[in-house]
């Protein structure tokens, strides 16, 4: 995916912003949702088709994976190895 174009939208005291015209009729329509993707240092806007079609095995297997998931034991699990994986982490800084 390449970069097209840079524009400067105002957010409004409510936290909202317009997306041009010309970026929404590439492959948005009215009252279509978008995904918002917040990161450190910036966020990202895409349109839920886009999510949905890039996630759409990710997102048929959660509640399949969430029954094996879900659990007391694999919470336990994870715990461990995130202690386990804290020194290291620290060692890199």
């Amino acid at each position: 995916m390449s970069l097209k174009e840079i524009r400067t939208v105002s957010v409004t005291r409510k936290g909202q912003v317009s997306i041009p015209k010309e970026f929404r009729e590439i492959n948005m329509q009215e009252n279509d949702s978008a995904a918002v993707l917040v990161f450190d240092n910036h966020i990202e806007i895409y349109p839920m088709s886009d999510i949905e079609e890039r996630l759409g095995c990710a997102i048929a297997s959660q509640n399949a994976l969430a029954e094996h998931w879900d659990s007391p034991e694999e919470d336990a699990a994870w715990d461990h190895l995130k202690k386990h994986m804290e020194p290291r982490q620290n060692d890199n800084s």
